[in-house]
């Protein structure tokens, strides 16, 4: 069933030179809207600079858990076992498709700014559907890789915010540090 439904959405590719265009740019500049819509939250208040650096946390322990993940379980990408459609950029043939890390690192962001923030979270959680789909458009990843990515990229997220007490101290720090500069700055 994961093949057909590949299948389905990648014999698409290829067809329709506008879609191919958007999906291409979905998955290499959609990060782009992820990083603004961030900007935009750290600048609204102190407690949206702690949403901000915890997403942060969130996304990096996903990409340290992602390559670790690939490392120990390597996936060959369906290019590589089957003709597909790929469109550019083709990844490199030793990357694993299990995880994707575009998506997983999407749901992560997304999830933890959708704890917080409802408006900035749903636009984040719709794009990363899309930038899922768009990498299996492209021929980069299976459906079931973008759902575990999706599921996992949402539960790390889930177990940052729980432990975000630990992070508290480093945060605030950091808020703290940004804010004094900005006040040494203002000062001169």
């Amino acid at each position: 069933m994961d093949r057909e439904i590949f299948r389905i959405i990648n014999k698409l590719a290829g067809r329709y030179r506008f879609l191919d265009m958007i999906m291409i740019i979905i998955s290499k500049k959609a990060r782009y809207v992820y990083v603004l819509l961030l900007v935009i939250l750290w600048f609204r208040n102190k407690n949206y600079k702690k949403l901000t650096l915890l997403t942060g946390v969130s996304v990096g322990v996903t990409y340290i858990f992602t390559f670790i993940i690939n490392i120990i379980n390597y996936k060959p990408r369906p290019f590589l076992n089957h003709e597909v459609n790929v469109l550019p950029p083709v990844p490199s043939k030793k990357d694993s498709s299990f995880l994707s890390r575009h998506t997983i690192l999407a749901f992560a962001a997304a999830n933890s700014v959708l704890l917080y923030h409802r408006l900035f979270g749903k636009i984040m959680w719709y794009l990363g559907i899309f930038i899922g789909i768009s990498r299996i458009w492209m021929g980069h990843h299976y459906p079931i890789e973008i759902i575990r990515s999706a599921l996992f990229g949402s539960i790390t997220s889930f177990i940052v915010h729980i432990s975000k007490k630990h992070w508290d101290p480093i945060i605030s720090r950091i808020i703290y540090s940004y804010n004094r500069y900005c006040s040494y700055c203002k000062l001169r």
